[in-house]
């Protein structure tokens, strides 16, 4: 079942991990330096936390999980179909896990994310926040420059 997922950027990795459990009644699925992440069931929502200090309560980016890379195959093609840019990313790591995923952005500016998880991994993904945890970069070269995933 597809699921919105919501990227926020936080100060403090502990204390939002503290908020965001108490918030939604359920503790994070996954948690690793700098990041944690939440499949919360009611509402069906990916919350995903980024620890960038400095930048706490911003959004990092928005996004659809989707249960397969079909799912995600079939999006490229409507999403191209309608003329909007996409941009692919497939095998990639980000996030500590392996995706297929698919980029838009919205009239604003707003980078969307279409993908699914492939696997978990033991690293998060190159960025900028997180030089040599991998060789490429992490949920696209536009959004890598604000540490998304």
């Amino acid at each position: 079942m597809p699921r919105v997922q919501l990227a926020l950027n936080v100060d403090d990795l502990q204390s939002a991990i503290t908020f965001y459990s108490k918030l939604f009644g359920t503790q994070p699925a996954k948690v690793k330096p700098g990041y944690a992440n939440f499949a919360i069931a009611d509402p069906p929502l990916k919350l995903v936390l980024l620890e960038n200090p400095g930048s706490g309560g911003s959004l990092n980016h928005l996004g659809v999980e989707v249960d397969s890379s079909a799912a995600v195959h079939a999006e490229i093609a409507r999403l191209t179909e309608a003329g909007m840019f996409t941009e692919e990313e497939m095998g990639t790591t980000c996030c500590f896990a392996t995706q297929d995923k698919v980029w838009v952005a919205g009239p604003g500016g707003e980078r969307w994310e279409v993908y699914t998880v492939l696997a978990d991994s033991e690293t998060f993904g190159a960025s900028p926040a997180r030089p040599g945890d991998g060789d490429a970069a992490c949920c696209g070269a536009e959004a890598a420059a604000t540490s998304c995933c």
